[in-house]
């Protein structure tokens, strides 16, 4: 009996350590079927010595604020003098305690492997691969290979990270792991890493948050800290502990962090792009840089894998600062536009009409979650297709352009309410140009000789040569006996006598005028061009009024600064060039002088008398056809503010005095222009005084109207004696606290300003 039972068990030894030894002569071959490139190439030492991750391009604004990034994986290096001794240490007590002692490979680990997950098809015992194997898998990925898929990959990476071990130190390891590792939501490394979860750089990451980020390489959706704020928590603490262990941390110190609580900072430029349409007009022009350094060097950039650093004129502080108006006044004024859709059933009509025009209307009236842009962020509400399409189609939408005129820099560009959703840029959008338009009529005759206190004809008239026209001004006012002053009809937005001027200057002299403003090219003779008929973008405009600002000289406008490769080498550093002249600079100072009254006295008082500001300002608001498009646009010799408000389509608008430019318009402005009052470096730098001859504004002796004909002979006769309009101004508050009682008369031609 004893007999057969050894003989039992030597043929159980005996097949057992054949089989072993069949297991190992197996993987012995596969080991050389590997490493002779049969499942697939290895590289060699010389490849891996020249491993560069790919990197993104990063955007930064004038103030040194990342707003943007451009990549195919969105990855930032960062060297090794940049990463915290606590994130190093984390990262090995909780993944590889000992990554400074193996070559690559931990026998110990290996063993497992074997024994669990090869002979036992227990894929759960992973928890092989050393943070050199795991960069392997980084770096090269694995391959499907059916079943044996497990052990081939294994094996190479073995095979890859000694070869890794022979060609970097374990420094260099480390820091390639950093920054090659996955953190799921399309991140890569820890920089990048760091910027998205607590917007900070790695080299500042406090040891708790270390550990969430460490915490994360387990499993980066399940301890995502955003997605699963209490499974990350528990891994962060798992990994303090492991610190603790490793000896990293003392208890105390590793105790008091586990009871903080998870303080993220998300900030994820993708989603929420808080100058995202700027950034791209970014990306468009330094694909053409890349590409003229490409002809004159040979050189060939990618923009999305380089490295790239694009430092902009953007002004980050000042472009919160816009779009937090464009928010707080866009919000109100909603409101009220849907109340007058409403009330006229504009609404009541739109859905009737979809439904004549639906294929399937039951289908497109079902109630589904649908995701949208409204002022509370990107929100999920219950509605049908009909429902969000009234949503954008009825919805206000605002464009903020901000340049400095003196250089054509890009100080803010707002294109739209929401880059994500609504990416269309209304900076650049075609809409009709109203009133905004009358000081390009208004320089030109100025040009042509025409004086300041020409009086122009402020009587309606039918033209029959231009279909029986009949223009009038905004408040359908009209004055047949007397003639208007050329400088009060422009501060005060007049359309009748803005149509004489028109016949005065002609339509080759305006047409020469906005040739060299570069607005789009018209031919027609027609005089309702001069009450800005035209269809033109806010990029437009705003780079027309920069000439004004800057004594008659244009500036092509301008977004990028400096471009830099990954290791600071400046490729590209932009240089100054000279401006167009578009008008003379008594032509350009006269236009501000008046632009002046229409913030004192004219169509955008409320500047004054509402928003209480006191920078000197000069100005112009635009009402189109049906309220369909709001301008208006102010500026200073360092600043040209414009705004546009309107809806996607003229068809929806105001059919109030809501959907003027002065109160649809002005009040963006008016509240950016605030907040950069309250702060002192930026009022210094933008709001600065003209500091313009005092004889320019000789014009305001000339009265705003003189009567005609026989009725204005007896009233100028018998009537009250005529007072000079300069007498009659009332002093501003920021000239009272200056100048006490002193009368505008003395202030403006009896000595400096």
């Amino acid at each position: 009996m004893q007999l057969n039972k050894n003989r039992l068990l030597i043929t159980f030894l005996k097949y057992f350590f054949g089989f072993i030894a069949s297991i190992i002569l197996l993987i012995g071959l596969m080991i050389i079927l590997i490493y002779f490139g049969v499942f697939g190439h290895l590289p060699n030492k010389k490849v891996i010595s020249a491993i560069s991750n790919e990197e993104a391009s990063l955007v930064y604004s004038s103030d040194s604020i990342l707003i943007g990034k451009f990549f195919a994986e969105n990855r930032t290096n960062i060297k090794w003098e940049q990463v915290p001794v606590h994130l190093k240490n984390a990262l090995i007590a909780t993944e590889d305690k000992r990554f400074f002692t193996h070559k690559g490979y931990d026998n110990r680990s290996y063993l497992r492997v074997i024994l669990k997950s090869i002979l036992f098809g227990d894929n759960s015992g992973g928890g092989g691969s050393t943070l050199t194997q795991q960069l392997v898998k980084n770096l090269y990925g694995r391959k499907h290979y059916g079943f044996l898929s497990l052990p081939i990959n294994k094996i190479k990476e073995i095979i890859i990270a000694s070869r890794l071990e022979d060609v970097y130190n374990k420094e260099e390891l480390l820091l390639l792991y950093l920054n090659s590792v996955p953190f799921g939501e399309d991140v890569y490394g820890v920089e990048s890493a760091a910027q998205r979860y607590f917007n900070k750089s790695a080299s500042e990451l406090k040891i708790e948050e270390s550990a969430v980020l460490v915490g994360m390489l387990k499993a980066n959706t399940y301890y995502n800290p955003q997605l699963n704020p209490a499974n990350s928590i528990l891994r962060r603490n798992l990994v303090l502990n492991l610190m603790k262990k490793e000896h990293y941390l003392n208890a105390e110190l590793a105790d008091s962090l586990q009871e903080l609580p998870l303080k993220l900072n998300y900030e994820n430029l993708n989603m929420n792009a808080p100058a995202g349409y700027f950034v791209y007009q970014v990306r468009k022009k330094t694909i053409e840089l890349l590409d003229s350094i490409k002809i004159k060097t040979g050189k060939v950039y990618n923009i999305e894998k380089d490295g790239l650093k694009i430092y902009t004129t953007l002004n980050m502080q000042i472009q919160e600062i816009a779009s937090k108006s464009v928010k707080n006044h866009l919000e109100v004024m909603q409101n009220l536009l849907d109340k007058e859709l409403e009330s006229r059933s504009v609404k009541k009509q739109w859905y009737k009409r979809q439904k004549q025009l639906a294929h399937n209307y039951d289908k497109d009236s079902l109630k589904r979650k649908v995701k949208l842009f409204d002022w509370d962020g990107i929100q999920t509400k219950n509605m049908s297709k009909f429902d969000s399409l009234w949503h954008y189609y009825k919805m206000l939408n605002a464009s903020v352009l901000i340049t400095n005129p003196k250089n054509g820099e890009v100080i803010t560009w707002i294109g739209g309410n929401n880059y994500r959703t609504l990416p269309f840029d209304m900076v650049l959008s075609h809409r009709q140009i109203a009133s905004a338009f009358k000081p390009i009529l208004y320089a030109t005759a100025l040009e042509n000789g025409i004086s300041p206190c020409t009086y122009l004809e402020n009587e309606e008239n039918k033209y029959p040569g231009y279909e029986d026209w009949e223009p009038q001004n905004a408040n359908r006012e009209s004055t047949p006996d007397s003639t208007v002053a050329f400088w009060y009809a422009l501060a005060n937005s007049m359309n009748l006598p803005t149509i004489d001027l028109y016949f005065k200057v002609g339509k080759e002299n305006l047409m020469n005028s906005c040739d060299k403003l570069n607005f789009p090219h018209f031919t027609e003779d027609a005089p309702s061009n001069a009450l800005g008929t035209l269809d033109l973008s806010l990029y437009e405009i705003v780079k027309a009024y920069g000439s004004f600002a800057n004594n008659g000289k244009m500036n092509e406008l301008v977004m990028i600064d400096k471009i830099t490769d990954a290791d600071g080498k400046t490729l590209y550093m932009r240089e100054s060039i000279e401006p167009l002249k578009v008008f003379s600079a008594e032509t350009s100072q006269m236009i501000t002088a008046i632009l002046q009254q229409v913030i004192n006295q004219g169509t955008g008082t409320k500047i004054r008398n509402q928003y209480r500001i006191n920078a000197e300002l000069a100005g112009k608001t635009g009402t189109a056809q049906n309220h369909s498009d709001a301008w208006f646009i102010a500026y200073t010799p360092d600043m040209v503010i414009g705004t546009w408000v309107g809806a996607s389509t003229p068809d929806v608008h105001f059919f109030s005095g809501n959907g003027s430019g002065s109160a649809l318009a002005l009040p963006i402005v008016a509240g950016v222009i605030k907040e950069i009052e309250k702060d002192f470096r930026l009022k210094r730098n933008y709001l600065t005084p003209f500091g313009l001859p005092n004889d320019i504004y000789s014009f305001l002796q000339c009265a705003p109207f003189h009567q005609n004909g026989i009725r204005g002979f007896f009233s100028r006769l018998f009537g009250p004696k005529e007072k000079k309009y300069y007498d009659t101004i009332v002093l501003d508050e920021k000239e009272k606290s200056k100048k006490g009682k002193k009368t505008f008369f003395k202030r403006l031609f009896g000595g400096n300003n």
